[in-house]
Parts: C-alpha cells; structure tokens; sequence
C-alpha cells in the first residue's frame, strides 16, 4: 500500500482492507477444501454410492423412469411407425451403443463413478447381468413380432425398452400376461436366492394391482404359438434381470452408471448374437437420411437415459416396485387415453385401471410406513477431514471424529 492510500484511508482504513482479503482469502479455501472433498468423495465406490442416494432418491428415480419412458415411447412409434424401422434387435443394439459410447466419455473426461473392488463383486456375475440383459430384451421383441395381434403399451425393462415400438391404447393379448406374470416370480425367485419374505398385505396389494391390469389391458388372448412360447421363456430373464440391478446396487455398492459401464459391452456382444435370430433381413437396404438417422439418433439418447434412470430406480427401491411402476405406467396410459383424448377403452377396462391403481397407492403407502419404521442405513464416511487448529490439541479434533463415528 502506497503513500497515497496511507493519506486516504489511514490506519483504520487498512485494517479494514486487509480484513476484506483476509475474508476473501478464507473463503477461497473454503470452497477449494470443499470441492477437493467432493472429488474424494466420487473417487471411492462408497462415496459414488452415497452421492447416488442423496440426489436421486426413490421419488426422484422412479419420476424420471416415468417421463423418460413415456419420451420413449411415443419416439419408438414414430421411428417404428412412421419411418418404417422394423428391426427392433438392431435398434437395441443402436441404443447400447449409444450409451457405451456416452459412458466412455465419461469415462475420459473422469465424471464416471469408481467401481468397487474386482474381489466384492465377481466377474461371473457381471457376465450373467450382461447376457441376461440381452436376452430379456430380445425375447420380449421376438414375442411382440410374433404377437402382432397384442400390442404391448410399453415395456419396463431396465433395458432400452424397444418394446415399446408397437405401444398403443389398444387391446393387448398373451405378452401383456407374461408382463403380468413378472411380479409373482421377481417375489418367487427373492424368496429362493436370497430369502427375502414380503408382508401378507402387500401380497393382497400386488394381487389386485395384477388383476386390475389383466382387466384394463387384456381383450383378447390372439397369439402366435411360437410367439407365446417366447413370451414365458421372457418372463424369468425379465424378473432376474431386475432382481440382480437391484441387488448388486444395494449390497455390493455399485452405482447405475458404474454398472452399466460394466456390462453394456457384454450385452452389445449377446445382442450381436442375436441379431441374425430374432431380426428381419434387409437392415442395411434402410434408407439412411438425414431425417431418418436423426430421429434413431434421438431414440438412442432416449434409450440411455431410459436405461439409467431405470437402474437408479431398481437401485433405489427394488425389483418388485419397479414393475408395479410399469404398470402404473400402463394405467396412466389407458385413464388418460379415456380422460383427455376421448378414447373409449370400455367401462371394464377403466374400473380394472382404477383399482389397480388403487392397488398401487395401497402397496406405495406400505412402502413407506416400512421405510419410516425401518432405521436409516448409511455407509461410513471415508473422506479423510481437514485438520483444524484446535485440532492439533486434541480438544475440537476428537470431538469432530467422535461425532464422524456416531454417524
């Protein structure tokens, strides 16, 4: 400070000048401490995990499965529909391409979440996530192609959801009970892998959810033979599909990004597999225009972000809600179908949508009432603290880590 600013301010006048950078100063190191310990904090899998739990909760994940599947659907009908892409495999593979792709750039730039440990989750069960994955999807469209005549409103896959190219407020048929038939065996195969029991109550809730779907959505039971034998064989993939995103992410500390880092490469290899199978001849005769190219790329971004948010859902509440999440999702279509487009799915049809979702608030409100009454689980911090002054003297230091502990 010059002889000028000495004759301005004079000595009360420094002081205050040197308190303002002395302000500024600590409050830079404040928010450098701050974002040093959020990188910390994403460099370890528990970390990862616990940012994943405290910004995308149950309400946040399920809310953004819903609107990204209802994107989705109505862009695979105009891509199925309007463009004529009838090659529902291959549009699979489009969509975990995509996101492979996405996730490697995030990878490269360091926003993907740190895996946990090769040793606490073993590579064969990665390796059944990413085929199971593959064949959940592909049997699910090989039953649509072959169940023309029951159009499905939309399927609730963790996976790209290509199903739901032939989404309609129609009638449905035979795959529509396959989709039914998830929800007892997702709580049939808990039961046997890992012993997990559910209320009596909530079995009552999920009866009448399944029986008011069947009643909204089911008109006819038209099918191809082949086409329903697919249909059952979809049904166990589907529910340890949904089970195994589940669990790994609840027990084994796993993100979704980080998971699905992890096994889309070995879904995109089964798909390839699968593709000369379940896929109509003549991909690469498809007029490939600027429109046509735009609207797939638009249904590949939906797919990823269709994938993600359905694994932050499974990882947030469980593979049962999930589905009775997709079948909400069916109720809404056929409630507002009759609510703001004057269609008419039949007075049947719309008391079987009401109850189940009357059904869907009962199993929601035991949900919750589990939650509230269960104690909250969190995982130990692991970000090492900044030392304090106090600290050093072992008063204000031990304080801050008895208290870290207590949590």
């Amino acid at each position: 400070m010059g002889w000028f600013d000495f004759v301005l301010l004079g000595a009360d006048g420094r002081k205050v000048v040197k308190r303002k950078d002395s302000d500024a100063g600590e409050e830079g190191r404040a928010l450098e401490e701050l974002r040093s310990s959020l990188y910390n904090e994403l460099r370890t899998s528990e970390g990862a995990k616990r940012q994943q739990q405290r910004f995308c909760g149950p309400v946040a994940a399920m809310s953004f499965n819903f609107f990204v599947s209802v994107g989705i659907i109505l862009t695979n009908k105009f891509v199925m529909g309007r463009i004529g892409f009838n090659f529902p495999i291959f549009l699979t593979l489009i969509h975990y391409s995509m996101a492979w792709f996405l996730l490697a750039f995030c990878k490269t730039m360091s926003l993907l979440p740190v895996s946990p440990p090769s040793k606490t989750t073993p590579f064969s069960s990665l390796l059944s996530l990413g085929a199971i994955m593959a064949f959940a999807s592909g049997l699910a469209n090989t039953s649509l192609k072959f169940n023309r005549s029951a159009f499905a409103l939309q399927n609730n896959n963790c996976c790209c959801c290509i199903s739901s190219q032939f989404s309609s407020c129609c009638s449905v048929g035979f795959y529509q009970m396959a989709k039914i038939a998830v929800t007892p065996t997702i709580v049939l195969s808990e039961f046997i892998l890992f012993k997990k029991t559910i209320s009596f109550k909530k079995v009552l809730a999920l009866t009448v959810v399944s029986a008011g779907v069947a009643v909204a959505t089911i008109t006819d039971l038209e099918f191809n033979a082949f086409g329903a034998c697919i249909a059952v064989a979809w049904i166990i993939p589907s529910a340890i599909n949904k089970i195994l995103w589940s669990n790994l992410q609840q027990q084994a500390n796993w993100t979704a990004l980080a998971l699905m880092w992890k096994t889309t490469p070995i879904t995109i290899l089964f798909l390839l597999a699968l593709m000369p199978w379940l896929d109509p001849p003549g991909v690469w005769l498809f007029k490939w225009d600027v429109n046509n190219s735009t609207a797939v790329l638009i249904s590949a971004v939906l797919g990823f972000l269709l994938q993600w948010s359905g694994a932050l859902a499974l990882g947030a509440t469980s593979a049962t809600s999930h589905v009775v999440l997709g079948q909400f999702k069916t109720c809404v279509i056929v409630v507002g179908g009759y609510l703001l487009f004057d269609s008419d799915p039949g007075f049947v049809s719309l008391c079987g949508a009401v109850a189940a979702l009357g059904g869907m608030s009962v199993y929601t409100t035991l949900n919750l009432k589990e939650s509230n009454q269960s104690p909250s689980k969190q995982l130990p911090m692991q970000t090492p603290l900044p030392k304090s002054k106090t600290g050093e003297n072992g008063i204000e230091g031990s304080a801050v880590t008895n208290a870290t502990a207590s949590v």
